[in-house]
């Protein structure tokens, strides 16, 4: 038996965990086994997060549709949060090419439903799990203009990639006149001033209006086995496949 296991078990036994405690454990690794079978389903695509709350006819979710269309014509998996707006765009584009359009939800009180271009969905019950399934089955990650659920996943996938505990994979936020601001925020306060972070942090992303660029991206990484994830191998590993990808 596997060694945390032994050890958990052991903390019930010995009174260190109460009931819901266990009942909760249990609970995340439901989410965690559910979203696991599921992601394994499908060889690694593009993940595209964004707004749940921009109209579909605003230009950015126009730009959303447009790539998981083109994404999905080269073969690439398109998965997203499987809420409306730039995550129902994505989802359509790559519907509408006949690719396989993925929907990893979660209810809120603003997106309490699946769109409906999504070819496989799964919904989740906690935030945790859902980001870990969002990013083990991507092997490019889109950012779209978001609120705070956006900002937060693209803060932990780039600090997993700061840090070394992920490999270092193509990040693309798109919309220049969106983020360009956040990113002189992060060179004029976070690198200069505080030097809480240094230039090659900043060069883990790329900001783009071009989506042709992340579908080059995803094409120079190509199609993966459907049993091989990339998670399953050491980031330095991982660093040496990606370095020259974009």
């Amino acid at each position: 038996m596997d060694d945390a296991v032994t050890k958990w078990l052991e903390a019930i036994a010995e009174g260190e965990l109460n009931q819901e405690d266990v009942e909760r454990s249990l609970r995340y690794a439901k989410d965690l086994e559910r979203g696991l079978s599921k992601i394994r389903t499908f060889s690694q695509g593009v993940t595209i997060f964004g707004s749940a709350r921009i109209p579909q006819t605003s230009k950015w979710c126009k730009l959303a549709r447009e790539l998981g269309y083109k994404l999905a014509q080269n073969g690439h998996p398109v998965i997203t949060g499987g809420g409306p707006s730039i995550m129902e765009a994505a989802n359509r584009g790559a519907y509408e090419a006949g690719g396989r359009s993925i929907g990893l939800n979660i209810q809120l009180a603003h997106e309490q439903h699946i769109n409906p271009y999504v070819t496989d969905q799964m919904e989740f019950r906690y935030f945790f799990a859902r980001k870990v399934m969002l990013t083990m089955c991507s092997k490019v990650y889109v950012f779209f203009p978001g609120g705070f659920g956006t900002l937060d996943e693209y803060s932990e996938i780039q600090i997993l990639m700061q840090e070394g505990k992920m490999p270092k994979m193509p990040i693309f936020l798109v919309g220049k006149s969106f983020w360009k601001p956040l990113d002189r925020w992060f060179e004029t306060k976070m690198q200069k001033s505080l030097k809480t972070i240094n230039s090659a942090d900043r060069k883990i992303y790329k900001i783009t209006d071009d989506i042709n660029e992340i579908v080059k991206a995803a094409n120079k990484i190509g199609h993966r086995s459907i049993y091989d994830n990339i998670y399953n191998k050491k980031p330095s590993d991982g660093n040496r496949f990606y370095k020259k990808i974009i």
